[in-house]
């Protein structure tokens, strides 16, 4: 495992350990409204200081950009996390939500954790170097065709000016598909993806630290990420569509079809 993986990981479970002890008395934690259906806890921030204690330790020049912190340095080396994905979930005693750790060189990421503290599901990746679960290889599933793929994806739940995007595309895939998923964390979610329990994954409007990490994942696994116009930009616009390769291009028609001009952009 590559050095700064394995540190990521190592802050990953250390982040785990704080998000686990919490799960066993949520009711008496601090709770925040960052905007309109957007909290955060204690256990957030906690969580993401844990991380950033572990890494700065180790790579002191480097560079931070967290959810709940912010960007912190300046260097060429950039850590993006969220440190606990799916707060909702979490507040509410539903087990799907991870922590998800990635690390972008040069504008590139380089390496990925994702951690699922409930399962102590381990998911990581270094580019180049193939992803794994638990020390175990991984790949994209195998499917075909659209009629056998079970997607995941998010609902807007802030922002709701692409709803009626969102709607269109649903009734298309619900139809076309074997199934619709929303779970509720987006790294997680692009780690199944990898893994092969998804087929796809697709959302509007996603911050870097939603998607960094299992961004990298999927392309280690064999599969194909992209923006909604097919380019690169997807760490940028946080518009992201992820698939196993042979059922990308029927996928993303699939969604492109129905979005307005600014999405497509």
């Amino acid at each position: 495992m590559h050095p700064m993986l394995n540190m990521a990981v190592k802050a990953a479970r250390r982040a785990g350990s704080i998000i686990t002890r919490a799960s066993e008395d949520i009711g008496v934690l601090t709770v925040n409204d960052k905007g309109y259906n957007d909290f955060v806890s204690e256990v957030d921030v906690a969580s993401e200081k844990a991380i950033i204690d572990v890494l700065s330790k180790a790579y002191p020049s480097h560079a931070f950009l967290g959810e709940e912190l912010g960007l912190t340095g300046e260097d060429e080396n950039i850590w993006i996390i969220d440190p606990l994905d799916g707060t909702t979930n979490f507040l509410h005693n539903y087990p799907q939500y991870s922590i998800s750790i990635a690390l972008q060189y040069r504008g590139e990421i380089t390496q990925a954790v994702v951690y699922d503290p409930n399962s102590n599901e381990l998911f990581t990746a270094s580019k180049g170097q193939g992803a794994y679960l638990n020390d175990r290889r991984i790949r994209v599933s195998k499917k075909t065709k659209m009629k056998d793929c079970l997607i995941g994806t998010g609902f807007p739940y802030r922002d709701f000016t692409h709803l009626p995007c969102y709607l269109k595309i649903l009734d298309e895939l619900i139809r076309e598909t074997s199934g619709i998923r929303r779970p509720g964390s987006a790294a997680l979610d692009l780690a199944y993806t990898a893994a092969g329990r998804f087929d796809g994954f697709f959302e509007i409007g996603l911050s870097k630290w939603d998607i960094a990490a299992g961004g990298l994942l999927i392309k280690e696994a064999g599969g194909i990420v992209s923006d909604f116009s097919g380019g690169d930009d997807w760490i940028n616009s946080g518009n992201i569509i992820a698939s196993t390769p042979k059922v990308y291009e029927p996928f993303i028609k699939s969604i492109i079809k129905h979005l307005s001009k600014e999405l497509k952009g």
